[in-house]
């Protein structure tokens, strides 16, 4: 796999038909590994792409305010910029195996890049909410491909020795990203204006595909003219769009007490069974779900999914409440989270060369206990907390990330054949996608339900014109307060207290969450204990 699927030198990459080319593609052994300036080149190129890839999609979540006031929308319609991608991208993933066997693994990377960086300048320009929303549409279209042929052409590019280590340096951008996003979308939209978390996308992306087609356009993989699966494409449009929409209007509208949710949950249950029997039957499906008929794969996406459902739930839910409760503003509640990356960046070139050595289903569990750790720090917080104890779990979770995707993905793509893995990767990944998405509207959800519960706890024991609220209001109004102005300053203590309760308790589920979920790891085989099966096999990790 170190050469995923690589045609010899001088071979042409592509044939006409379906039937077998005049020549058949020499073994992936053919081409030695990159070595050099070219190795580091094209390391450097690929981690660009990726990385601009992950900030785009965080680094626009602090900067909806400001871009719902700019287009004349509620911030609730900004959120469309969000969603909208992320559909759109949920969609794309899972036909990169499909796409890299039609038009070849370094033509799709680059294509991707480019068109990436056109759609990021147009939504730059948007002068309208729905002008801004078809470009992220489009954005998250062509960006689906981009991190699992990343993988596929770093492997490439390594001897099959190091390619755990590879996928290390390749785990630190996308690690480093998440964290990046969400400072530096703050600090452009406070000191330029937002349509530049959208521009500098142009400059990094012209050179990551500049220097990928450069260095990488000779060791194209093969293609074949497959036939389009147009009726599984369409099921998996609906039934993903159905889903994602149900998510994120969900709370809003009141979940199922509303009838366009009903709706939509109907349309997208109704189209995904349709879909999983279309896809398990047709000849040449769009997403290969026999997949799932592996022992590891099955287990270990379903670990990898759940798993990351439950650590971005939390993820989203940890600088709401700072900047909502705590008095945080988005640049500080960033720097309260950034530490997250320094385990996570000293750690994982560690993981990367162990993983072929070590069992990596003990090296998740260790992440899921760390993880448990964690939240279980975090569900001790109250509204004294201060900045340094916000801190230590955060610098913790770091270390639970370094040994998270690359031991779990390791396991999910373990036994595969080379010309699968880009098909593998791209579904793992679209499982983990949309896992996340579905923990955060949870969480978001749980989370204001339990406050409202804390918050009725806490009232029932407050009775007008007695005890300690009789008092405080007393003192609120001899500063200078109006009755409902100090009406309201006492909700605001309670709602304070109510929303810090809901979010411990969001935090210690998820622990709980964490602990049970070390079952499904053990329910997957170990790779072969090699340097090069193992390490091999870790494409797609993040």
């Amino acid at each position: 796999m170190s050469d995923i699927a690589q045609p010899a030198p001088g071979i042409p990459a592509s044939h006409a038909g379906p039937a077998a080319p005049a020549q058949p593609p020499a073994p992936a052994e053919a081409l030695a590994p990159l070595t050099g300036m070219p190795l580091l080149l094209g390391t450097l190129s690929l981690s660009l792409a990726t990385f601009m890839n992950v900030l785009d999609s965080s680094i626009a979540n602090v900067s909806i305010p400001a871009i719902a006031g700019d287009l004349g929308v509620s911030p609730g319609q900004g959120t469309w910029v969000i969603t909208s991608f992320g559909v759109a991208n949920a969609i794309s993933v899972p036909l990169t195996g499909w796409l890299t066997q039609r038009f070849g693994a370094v033509r799709l990377f680059t294509a991707s890049v480019l068109l990436f960086v056109l759609t990021s300048w147009l939504c730059g320009f948007a002068s309208s909410l729905e002008m801004l929303v078809l470009f992220r549409v489009l954005q998250g279209l062509v960006a689906g491909p981009m991190i699992p042929l990343s993988q596929t052409l770093l492997l490439s590019s390594y001897p099959r020795t190091k390619a755990g280590m590879a996928l290390a340096l390749w785990g630190v951008t996308t690690l480093v990203a998440p964290v990046v996003g969400p400072l530096l979308g703050g600090w452009i939209t406070d000191n330029v204006s937002w349509p530049w978390i959208f521009y500098i996308n142009v400059p990094v992306g012209l050179l990551a595909a500049g220097l990928t087609w450069g260095i990488y356009r000779h060791r194209e993989t093969p293609v074949r003219k497959l036939p389009i699966d147009t009726v599984g494409l369409a099921l998996l449009v609906l039934w993903v769009g159905a889903l994602q929409l149900m998510l994120d209007k969900g709370k809003e509208l009141d979940w199922f007490a509303s009838t366009e949710i009903v709706v939509l949950g109907l349309t997208a249950l109704i189209s995904f069974a349709v879909f999983v029997v279309w896809e398990l039957t047709d000849a040449h499906p769009v997403v290969d779900l026999r997949l799932f008929k592996r022992r590891n794969f099955a287990f270990g996406a379903l670990a990898l999914s759940l798993a990351y459902g439950l650590f971005f739930g939390n993820v989203v839910l940890m600088p709401l409440w700072l900047q909502q409760w705590m008095g945080y503003t988005a640049t500080s509640a960033g720097m309260a989270l950034a530490p997250v990356g320094v385990l996570a960046i000293l750690l994982t070139p560690l993981v990367g060369k162990k993983v072929a050595v070590w069992d990596p289903r003990k090296m998740a569990t260790g992440a899921f206990i760390v993880f448990a750790l964690v939240l279980g720090l975090r569900s001790q917080f109250n509204t004294q907390t201060d900045f340094a104890h916000v801190l230590v779990p955060t610098l913790l979770q770091g270390g639970a990330m370094a040994f998270f995707f690359i031991p779990l993905t390791t396991l999910t793509l373990a036994g595969l054949t080379p010309d699968r893995i880009p098909a593998a990767a791209g579904l793992s990944n679209f499982v983990r996608i949309t896992a996340g998405a579905m923990g955060t509207s949870i969480a978001t959800t749980l989370w204001d339900d339990r406050a409202a519960l804390h918050h009725a706890h806490l009232t029932e024991t407050l009775v007008e014109g007695q005890g300690v609220f009789a008092q405080t209001l007393a003192q609120l109004q001899q500063a200078g307060l109006s009755l409902p102005q100090a009406l309201a300053q006492v909700n605001r203590l309670l709602d304070q207290q109510a929303y810090t309760r809901a979010a411990d308790d969001i935090f210690l589920g998820s622990a709980c969450l964490f602990l049970m979920l070390i079952g499904f790891i053990w329910l997957t085989r170990r790779p072969p204990r090699t340097p090069g099966a193992a390490a091999v096999d870790a494409g797609g990790a993040h």
